[in-house]
């Protein structure tokens, strides 16, 4: 390969990987779990949600996903930003990808805002690029009920006590 397609083919490598992410985070707000599992690597890979669990394969997320998100009640919207990819080979990829996250439970009546970033690992496969492991620190957070027609902040900081955040909540 030249220096200019090898130059091209990084640059359509980093825009797939970017346009990998943005589909994982879009098919989560649009509930469509199928969709999202097919982000992640087939097998185990390493998915560190914090508070929403460890997981070792993508089959394992979709269930608790579909478990905590994809209930009517639970509106979100994962904005991605600045994001970083560095191409290590032909075939493998570290990413950090910058997260707004906004989520209202209609049920609890409660309105969470949410700032962090992800670190990721993607590998090159015959299907497209996949994610191989995942991780995600939280770095902002403000919890407002929002149910009696004033908001008032629950919590604002950088990590929620759980007693004020506990995802498992969300399923009721």
């Amino acid at each position: 390969m030249s220096d200019l397609e090898s130059r091209i083919q990084a640059l359509e490598d980093i825009e797939a990987i970017k346009r990998l992410k943005y589909d994982y985070l879009f098919f989560s707000d649009h509930k469509q779990p199928d969709k999202m599992r097919e982000c992640f690597a087939p097998g185990k890979i390493i998915i560190d949600y914090g508070r929403i669990g460890l997981f070792e394969n993508r089959d394992e997320l979709v269930a608790v996903f579909d478990q905590l998100a994809c209930a009517e009640h639970i509106i979100e919207m994962h904005h991605a930003q600045n994001p970083r990819v560095d191409l290590l080979s032909d075939s493998k990829a570290t990413g950090v990808f910058g997260l707004y996250y906004f989520m209202i439970d209609s049920q609890r009546n409660t309105v969470t805002q949410l700032g962090g970033y992800y670190e990721d690992s993607f590998e090159k496969r015959d299907d497209g690029w996949k994610i191989t492991a995942t991780t995600f620190k939280v770095t902002s957070t403000q919890i407002m009920d929002v149910g009696e027609g004033m908001a008032r902040i629950l919590f604002a900081g950088s990590t929620a006590p759980v007693e004020v955040d506990d995802p498992s909540r969300q399923a009721c």
